[in-house]
């Protein structure tokens, strides 16, 4: 069964719903229901509307596949612009700011009804006409309430159209990761001709210069590039499950997460897949047209989040996991391909826009924690693996394939050459009782990080050896440290974390748990606090420090300082271009009892620290639900030091530069 069969059931039950909801909205279109703002919103939404009630129709009569390049061109631009053009988004109602302007306080709950239409796009495309119809009642419903002066009652439509259609919502969520038969990506990926630029206006995502501009890149790569890359990722999701002693032969999908545009990839990762007897399910994404609108709109659900609705949503997802158990168990884990290059985003705060208050902050918290635990009963945590890659977009610059050439060699770099100094490090970190790490240049990291100790050091190691099997490319030794005596402080002058550009960000620990922090992105003090706590801890009170690590990957931070874009690498490469620590979860999450080997044969066991040992008796307060690494990067480095019991030292890094016999080579980049 595919996509569309699954949707048609629900297509035909809403049909006569939606011919009368598209009727009505037309009608409002017309109408004057008020003087002013208020009519000029619901002409805008109804404008909106028809368009994706046109895509939707041809989508089900098939005359979508049809259309000509500049027809869906065109369409692509009418349904974005008005986001996508920073001028036009400034006069939108999809922009909080602007429609509190104009509308008052209700400009926020009738901002975030936009947006909320906004995301049918993908619906129309796909021919989900009961996500459509649900919406476009809902916009009816609130311009009933207004026409009778009713403001109050909007709210409540918009509270109880989410307490109510969440079962609609959640399911679509776990549908679209576990079950191969929503297979909308997966149709275009095997079934489109990718020489015909037309497949990239079917997704009904954004379509840019970096989509356009990718997909055009990779039908100039041989045959052979295309093999080696794909062979890469999917060869490290293999080797992911293999290292940890996982069964991948009783799981059944994996999913693909993808960028629009890497298709010629990414149909060689399937078929690769399918010879480890896995079916692909799919997530793809284009490049934000707005990352601004993104950031005013990340919260909207603080308009109705509370109590009720996370229940209510806790229990969906409990009962379609329940009623789809085996489906569930059988999913093998993400594989992910990443791109970077966009320019770092520093997002404006807008007093208009939706935010968790402090109580709901807490909600979020215990949902996260909840929906968490739920999954990982499910889909469970020490039975599942996943890989992750990343390459450039165009927007990185005009050397773009020369930095996506440069790319393919740093994800394909000697496995062996890094094992072999990498272990070399790890045999004076398990030497030690902490490590000391300084910085230089204007960096005041002064940090302490507790190892875990050792019972035997013939078969026992703190540290993983990272070797480009999950977590390509090659690169990094990493532990999850003791936090008793795990204190100091933490900075870094820029980096970029979650999709967001901090300045100067300066964290504090004691006994491995953050106790103070703040950059200096905004003038308020209190604004750049906040802005740490919303998107660095997760509006946690408190995280702890879930991982150490020495990024080994001198080539990578040379690539970087070779073509100017440090500021633009994602984590998954950042991290390993010097000492990164996470804030959150262990990577050993859910994993702890799990038994996994360096290459050398010792076991890792540095699997938890003093919070996550809870799991076996307090799950609910043992995981945080992220890990958010911050790396210091090597020109901001001065020392990593291991202090031993007997007061002994033994310099690992010095200046910037590694300075342990046998590892000189990592050096080599920096001249």
């Amino acid at each position: 069964m595919g996509y569309q069969d699954i949707y048609r059931e629900t297509n035909e039950a809403t049909e006569e719903r939606f011919a009368l909801a598209c009727g009505r909205i037309e009608e409002m279109g017309r109408e004057a229901v008020a003087a002013g703002a208020l009519g000029e919103y619901f002409r805008s939404a109804a404008v909106l509307c028809g368009r994706l009630a046109e895509i939707y129709r041809k989508k089900l009569d098939g005359s979508l596949a049809g259309c000509s390049q500049t027809q869906l061109e065109q369409w692509n631009e009418a349904l974005y612009a008005e986001i996508a053009e920073k001028e036009k988004y400034e006069q939108s109602f999809a922009n909080p700011a602007y429609a509190v302007q104009r509308l008052g306080q209700l400009g926020k709950a009738l901002s975030l009804l936009y947006a909320h239409l906004r995301g049918g796009i993908r619906s129309a495309f796909l021919g989900n006409g009961q996500r459509l119809t649900i919406a476009f009642e809902l916009l009816i419903e609130s311009y009933n309430c207004l026409e009778n002066g009713e403001e109050e009652e909007v709210r409540a439509a918009i509270c109880s159209y989410f307490h109510d259609y969440s079962e609609i919502f959640e399911e679509e969520n776990i549908r679209r990761l576990i079950d191969a038969g929503e297979d909308f990506e997966s149709s275009i990926v095997m079934e489109a001709d990718l020489a015909d630029l037309r497949y990239l206006y079917f997704y009904g995502a954004f379509i840019g210069e970096n989509e356009r501009r990718t997909a055009a890149f990779f039908r100039s790569l041989s045959e052979e590039e295309i093999v080696k890359m794909a062979d890469t990722f999917t060869e490290g999701y293999r080797i992911g499950f293999e290292v940890t002693g996982k069964d991948l032969g009783k799981k059944k999908t994996a999913q693909i997460r993808y960028p629009i545009g890497f298709e010629r990839m990414v149909r060689r990762a399937v078929e690769n897949l399918q010879k480890l007897g896995l079916k692909a399910t799919m997530s793809a994404q284009s490049v934000s047209p707005n990352r601004q609108y993104d950031y005013d709109h990340k919260e909207d659900r603080a308009y109705y989040f509370d109590k009720a609705y996370v229940e209510r949503c806790l229990e969906v997802k409990r009962a379609y996991f329940e009623e789809n158990k085996k489906m569930a168990a059988g999913h093998a884990g993400p594989a992910v391909i990443e791109v970077f290059g966009e320019k770092p985003f520093a997002p404006k705060q807008k007093k208009e826009a939706i935010r968790y208050s402090g109580k709901q902050q807490q909600l979020r918290v215990y949902e996260m924690g909840a929906a968490g635990q739920l999954t990982n009963q499910y889909i469970k945590g020490d039975e599942r693996s996943f890989t992750i890659i990343a390459f450039p977009l165009p927007e990185i610059g005009s050397r773009y394939e020369e930095i996506f050439r440069e790319t393919m060699k740093i994800n394909t770099l000697d496995y062996n050459l890094y094992r072999d100094m990498q272990q070399k490090i790890i045999d004076v970190l398990d030497s030690a009782e902490r490590v000391h790490i300084t910085g230089r240049n204007g960096n005041k990291t002064d940090l302490y990080v507790k190892i875990y100790p050792l019972a035997d050091r013939a078969k026992e190691t703190a540290f993983e050896n990272c070797v480009a099997d999950v977590n390509i490319p090659v690169g990094e030794v990493f532990t999850s440290p003791v936090l008793s005596g795990t204190s100091g402080t933490l900075f870094v002058s820029q980096v970029y974390l979650n999709g967001l550009c901090f300045k100067n960000l300066e964290i504090d620990f004691k006994d491995g748990k953050t106790t103070d922090y703040t950059c200096t992105n905004f003038e308020s003090e209190e604004e750049n606090r906040q802005y740490i706590r919303d998107n660095v801890l997760m509006h946690h009170d408190m995280l702890p420090m879930g991982e150490f690590a020495i990024g080994t990957n001198t080539t990578a931070y040379r690539m970087a300082r070779d073509y100017q874009i440090a500021d633009k690498l994602p984590i998954l490469i950042a991290e390993k271009t010097g000492p990164h620590f996470a804030v959150g979860d262990t990577c050993y999450s859910h994993e702890e009892e799990l038994t996994t080997y360096n290459p050398d044969g010792k076991a890792i066991v540095a699997r938890a620290n003093e919070i996550s040992m809870q799991y076996k008796t307090d799950a609910e307060h043992a995981y945080f639900n992220c890990h958010t690494d911050i790396t210091i990067p090597y020109d901001e480095l001065d020392r990593v030091t291991a202090l031993r019991a007997d007061g002994s030292s033994e310099d690992i890094i010095a200046a910037g530069r590694f300075v342990l016999p046998g590892t000189e080579e990592l050096n080599r980049p920096f001249d």
